[in-house]
């Protein structure tokens, strides 16, 4: 009867798509290639051990479950060997899990005991998902970065704002960014037009060889957001997003690491609609001091946004701006009302002046110099240190930072009366790696 059970089971995952190349029927080892199907709609539980080798999608009309407590391996490779698993537009995955039981995305070779050293990186792909929210490129499609072009699973882009790609609660991705050629690794996680009935809150990337996260277009929102010991931008946002974040937090490690948000809007074109104007409330971000290049934030190509309420602390460069000779930067943004950079707190950031922390880039005059570093006072901004023990793992402040304050400014946002990521609850304890350091 037990062969029968597998023999099955075997069936069942060879027409959901992928393939099977061990399994055991109970507590065993799946290995899952995708031969062009997908994984098909089923359910991964945390009682089997999944190793995903290659590119495995989750296709159009997919739904793909994880049940809290998997955790799911990915086999090393490069190049066109990569392995990474990526939410086709139009499929779902439903990886809910709990602060007792988190999802695990990791490496093969990772036993979580301490096989793989915590700053390790680069040893797979990373989590891509995709969806059919705008992007302000012309046509309003886009092939992934990080995917072949030949692949028509790695397109993004659509007209659904609302649009459902599903549920990352409780997700921690670990150890990835692996190259996949001329210098080009995944992100940790990619979300690619994404819409904004797709949920993600609590979510961990630490150890990525590239960004922590990047976001392309959509209309996703972010809450409860680790990233940590990343090779590149903690954030990277562009191509019209205009979602929501609360709740963030970024830790750069020495000598690693750029800018801690890197703000983009258009590429083709730059002045593209939709505008990335997402709102970004309540971030603790913290950088590498002057040991590596970067910026608190950096908007370019037309790139506006509010990131109000929040922390910046231990970073070689403060707030950039973009001003090119054309109507369509940065700095256009921040005049029409479309860019603030407020009710913030600063610490050891540039050389802790309003001119140091508030810098323009590009062709500029003393008087658009002059009129960005002015804001950081009208802008209700301030130099102060927050109390928080960050180079021993502790991100909560001694006492809640309060002060000015920019208002909620609809029901997505949780009202709070502090600044920063944190309060008087440490939402990171006991699910991610960061806090374990």
């Amino acid at each position: 009867m037990k062969y029968k059970i597998v023999s099955i089971f075997f069936l069942v995952l060879v027409f959901a798509g992928c393939r099977k190349s061990d399994y055991l029927a109970e507590g065993g080892r799946v290995t899952l290639t995708d031969n062009g199907s997908g994984t098909g709609t089923v359910t991964w539980t945390k009682e089997n051990e999944y190793i995903l080798e290659g590119l495995v999608f989750v296709n159009d009309g997919q739904v793909l479950t994880i049940e809290a407590g998997t955790v799911v391996r990915f086999m090393p490779g490069q190049g066109e060997n990569a392995s990474a698993l990526i939410v086709s537009r139009g499929g779902k995955i439903m990886a809910n899990g709990t602060a007792e039981e988190p999802i695990i995305f990791t490496s093969e070779n990772d036993d979580l005991q301490g096989s793989v050293e915590k700053n390790e990186t680069g040893l797979w792909g990373g989590l891509i998902i995709l969806g059919n929210a705008p992007i302000n490129v012309e046509g309003g499609e886009a092939s992934i970065e990080g995917i072949p072009l030949a692949e028509p699973r790695a397109i993004y882009g659509g007209i659904y704002e609302n649009d459902n790609s599903g549920v990352l609660k409780y997700v921690s991705i670990r150890h990835g960014g692996t190259n996949i050629g001329d210098g080009n690794e995944i992100n940790g996680l990619t979300l690619g037009g994404v819409g904004s009935e797709t949920e993600v809150d609590y979510v961990e990337v630490i150890a990525n060889e590239d960004d922590g996260i990047e976001i392309f277009g959509g209309t996703v929102n972010l809450k409860h957001i680790a990233i940590s010991g990343c090779g590149d931008d903690a954030f990277d946002y562009d191509l019209g997003w205009s979602g929501k974040g609360q709740f963030w937090l970024a830790l750069q490690s020495d000598y690693k690491g750029n800018n801690l948000i890197e703000a983009g809007g258009g590429t083709s074109p730059v002045n593209g609609l939709p505008y990335s104007l997402p709102t970004l409330l309540n971030v603790t971000l913290i950088g590498n001091g002057n040991t590596s290049e970067g910026a608190c934030a950096d908007f370019r190509n037309n790139a506006g946004g509010v990131i109000a309420n929040s922390v910046f602390m231990n970073k070689n460069q403060g707030i950039l701006l973009e001003v090119t000779d054309a109507q369509n930067d940065s700095y256009s943004q921040w005049k029409q009302g479309n860019l603030a950079v407020q009710n913030n707190l600063f610490f050891e950031v540039a050389s802790s002046t309003p001119s140091s922390v508030y810098q323009l880039t590009g062709v500029y005059s003393a008087t658009q110099q002059h009129e960005w570093e002015s804001y950081f006072t009208n802008g209700a901004n301030e130099m102060a240190d927050p109390n928080i023990d960050w180079p021993n793992g502790n991100f909560l402040p001694q006492e809640k930072i309060q002060g000015e304050m920019l208002e909620t400014p609809d029901s997505w946002f949780q009202i709070v009366n502090f600044k920063g990521a944190f309060g008087e609850s440490n939402w990171i304890e006991g699910w991610t790696l960061l806090s374990e350091q």
